[in-house]
């Protein structure tokens, strides 16, 4: 088939370079590991050919990340968010309004956000050998450790785009193809178009903070999970471990030991068709969920009964409604939605941690002009979103945190400053305790800048 044509979103800022190809009857909106080019891999018979039959399944919408290959460079790290306002924007601009999700691995994360944030625009989720944590744990094995991950970025900065720098990626990542000289010639024009050594180095940080553990459980969408037991460059049993944590997930395992299986013939045609079964027996129109992922914000007035009492009720009202006012349109300018107002505070959510947490800490600083001290809560987790309303523990949770929090303090829970990762804010942890009406014993974190 002929290269298709090279389109851009808006997102924000920034230009996001996609294209569309195939006329399947479900709209796939794939997006690929680290470094991508979206003219440059139809250079490739062995993607050609992988994406030319997959385009018989769907309607593709292929994307280049931010950063990356044809979309705009830019300065800093993206975030989760930021990469889940990029894939609503080309699928807005590609007239796209539901699809499947494709990520594999670092991007695997964003997808998987992105389908327990936004339901309703997500059919499923096709993932390949999907990166949930960057980096080892001990409660998660499956990753390399800081320091190994350390050293290959330092090695990658110094060789960038060598023949011994492409030698050595290929026979990780594609050994059936070691001997292929026009394979590596190529694969080495994708790496050098596609990035910088600086800008791949910054990525591949942003990846080792990377842990969207806790969104799994959230995701309620049907999801494909390939893995290769002979891959070298990833554990399969961080496969294993997504597979075991989305409800219903399917776990396909392919052959080989190629981590790119469109460079196996074996491998592509088997990927191919768990991929091609998985589309065409999807339910078109999807599940209507009333469960999503939400960052819940509470903040309420520091010993609010005091103040009013000292300044009486109508000064007490006049002041409450001055501060709600603000805080209305800070809430909406941090594109989140006020739920209720509490009397001495509010409950707001939003579809990102970051952008909750900036929120908060906006709402503190303007109720400290007017004279106030406010406290605030944070965290992100499954809500049932119904009519004028919203339940669940995790509303029970940012209200519990926020219980805990000091005058003038943000205080978040862990999961807050896992899926905040790139955005600058910095977090303090504070000392593990009880929450009421809650089990166990609780990591929270003090937001300190950002």
């Amino acid at each position: 088939m002929e290269p298709p044509e090279v389109r851009y979103a808006r997102s924000g800022n920034l230009r996001i370079a996609y294209s569309v190809f195939g006329s399947g009857p479900v709209d796939l909106v794939y997006g690929r590991t680290a470094i991508s080019h979206l003219e440059l891999v139809w250079e490739n018979p062995s993607t050609a050919q992988y994406f030319a039959e997959l385009a018989k399944s769907a309607r593709v919408i292929l994307w280049d990340k931010r950063g990356v290959g044809l979309s705009d460079r830019v300065v800093g790290t993206p975030t989760l968010e930021d990469r889940m306002d990029d894939v609503r924007a080309v699928m807005d601009s590609a007239h796209c309004e539901r699809a499947v999700i494709f990520g594999a691995t670092d991007t695997a994360a964003m997808a998987l956000l992105f389908a327990a944030t936004y339901p309703e625009r997500t059919l499923g989720l096709i993932l390949i050998e999907p990166t949930v944590r960057g980096s080892w744990a001990p409660d998660f094995p499956y990753a390399p450790t800081r320091e190994e991950v350390e050293l290959s970025i330092r090695q990658s900065e110094e060789e960038w785009g060598t023949p011994a720098y492409i030698d050595r990626l290929v026979a990780l990542q594609a050994p059936s193809r070691t001997d292929d000289a026009e394979f590596k010639r190529w694969y080495g024009r994708v790496i050098r178009f596609g990035s910088s050594p600086s800008a791949s180095a910054v990525l591949a940080r942003l990846n080792l903070d990377i842990d969207v553990r806790a969104t799994l459980p959230v995701v309620h969408v049907p999801t494909l999970v390939l893995k290769c037991p002979g891959d070298r460059s990833v554990r399969a049993e961080a496969s294993d471990y997504v597979a075991a944590h989305v409800a219903g997930a399917k776990l396909v395992s392919i052959p080989g030991n190629d981590h790119f299986f469109w460079a196996n013939a074996e491998a592509r045609r088997e990927s191919l068709a768990a991929q091609r079964g998985f589309l065409e027996h999807l339910p078109r129109a999807g599940d209507e969920s009333d469960r999503v992922l939400k960052t819940v914000v509470f903040v309420d007035v520091v010993e609010s009964t005091r103040r009013a009492a000292s300044v009486g009720d109508a000064a007490w009202k006049s002041l409450m409604d001055r501060f709600l006012s603000e805080a209305r349109t800070e809430v909406t300018r941090y594109r989140g939605e006020i739920v209720k107002t509490t009397g001495d505070g509010l409950l707001a959510t939003f579809d990102g941690p970051t952008r909750g947490v900036r929120c908060a800490q906006a709402l503190s600083e303007q109720a400290r002009r007017v004279g106030l001290a406010l406290r605030a809560g944070v965290h992100t987790g499954e809500c049932i979103v119904g009519p004028g309303d919203i339940t669940g523990i995790a509303v029970h949770i940012a209200s519990r945190i926020c219980d805990t929090a000091g005058a003038g303090e943000v205080a978040t829970s862990r999961t807050v400053r896992d899926l905040s990762v790139g955005s600058g804010v910095r977090f303090s942890e504070r000392p593990s305790q009880p929450l009421k009406g809650l089990e166990g014993s609780w990591e929270t974190y003090s937001v300190t800048q950002g």
